[in-house]
């Protein structure tokens, strides 16, 4: 796996999908996780969806036929991804904290 760094909208949909979610749920999850920070539109929502089946991250889950929504779950490579992202994320702090003295 690539030692990339994740867009925070990427970031916040494999957060948000570690539970089954239809994507306005992700919209919501990923604005109230970000305090507001990251607001996410349909179009790049949706085109980041499609990259991350493509990628294997995530995948859709069998339609539910009371309801039409479809839903998305994060991968076993999503959560590793994720969990690669996040131990990046706390070496990025760790040096500012060490440098800075937080």
């Amino acid at each position: 796996m690539a030692n990339m760094a994740l867009t925070e909208a990427v970031y916040y949909i494999l957060l948000s999908l570690t539970k089954p979610l239809h994507g306005y749920g992700i919209i919501q999850n990923a604005e109230k996780l970000s305090g507001g920070r990251v607001r996410l539109a349909a179009g790049t929502l949706y085109g980041a969806i499609n990259s991350l089946i493509e990628k294997g991250w995530i995948e859709s889950l069998p339609e539910d036929k009371s309801s039409r929504k479809k839903e998305y779950v994060i991968t076993q490579t999503g959560r590793e991804i994720l969990i690669i992202e996040i131990e990046r994320l706390k070496e990025l702090l760790r040096n500012g904290e060490e440098i800075l003295g937080g």
